[in-house]
């Protein structure tokens, strides 16, 4: 089972490169994130010509979710929303079971986390709760034994060899010392970086911004992450960045990332 995780920046805007990628790679799930459209708006039609199912928690110009799984897989018990605060509307968390008939089940969650910059505004104590709420939710899940995957665009620059330039975010929300010990927490709830386990290499990039030449001179950073837990870590295969994809025209400024479980 491949599972890929891209935040498109946009869906209506790149709905070509999304259509062009699952024909081209066929991954089994993918997880987006950023669609910034409401669930009527996404470009549905397209993606389920493609031969994929789709389930989606969008919000109007900002966030959004969704879930992409390709028949003969199929999609049940979705979550809708991150569990911990009644009052959160942003649409940043959508969670399902994937299951198949010679395959495992698998559940899989879209995460949008929180950028949180700037650091003085009430958007930093947003994400750093939004982090907790995480930990505590995934280890709830943690308790069923089920396969997990938690996909998505994290914000979080976990370590100086994930970015080109360490020193260019020390101040930022992605690498405050805060943001990384929340998401090493998450990590010691039994979780796995996936890319991580199977490629220690720097220079590992997932986002690579619009401005400052950064595409050109690979000044990138790591925020895109899929953890597993230890029931999907025993399956893990592969684990890949499709960076190809930063230089199509009118790109996303993140990338694909996938990785390929066993049938379990």
């Amino acid at each position: 089972m491949r599972i890929t995780t891209w935040n498109v920046n946009s869906i209506k805007q790149r709905v070509g490169h999304l259509t062009a990628f699952l024909d081209e790679a066929r991954p089994d799930v993918v997880c987006l994130q950023e669609l910034k459209c409401q669930d009527e708006a996404f470009p549905r039609a397209e993606v389920e010509a493609s031969g994929y199912a789709v389930e989606t928690l969008g919000q109007k110009a900002y966030n959004g979710v969704a879930l992409l799984v390709r028949a003969p897989l199929t999609i049940s018990e979705i979550r809708r929303g991150l569990p911990g605060d009644g009052e959160d509307v942003q649409a940043r968390y959508i969670e399902a079971l994937v299951s198949g008939a010679d395959t495992a089940p698998v559940r899989v969650a879209s995460i949008y986390l929180p950028n949180g910059n700037p650091v003085d505004s009430p958007k930093y104590p947003y994400k750093l709760a939004f982090l907790e709420r995480l930990r505590l939710h995934a280890r709830n899940l943690m308790r069923a034994e089920t396969a997990l995957v938690l996909a998505g665009d994290y914000n979080v620059i976990p370590e100086p060899s994930d970015a080109a330039d360490p020193e260019a975010w020390r101040g930022d929300a992605l690498f405050l010392p805060q943001s990384r010990a929340a998401f090493r927490a998450l990590l010691a709830e039994g979780l796995t970086d996936g890319l991580r386990a199977c490629d220690p290499r720097d220079g590992l990039y997932t986002f690579w911004d619009y401005q400052a030449g950064c595409w050109p001179r690979n000044f990138g950073i790591r925020i895109d992450h899929l953890l597993l837990s230890p029931q999907a870590a025993d399956r893990l295969v592969s684990a890949s960045v499709q960076k190809h994809l930063r230089g199509l025209d009118k790109p996303s400024d993140h990338v694909p990332v996938t990785v390929e479980l066993s049938a379990g």
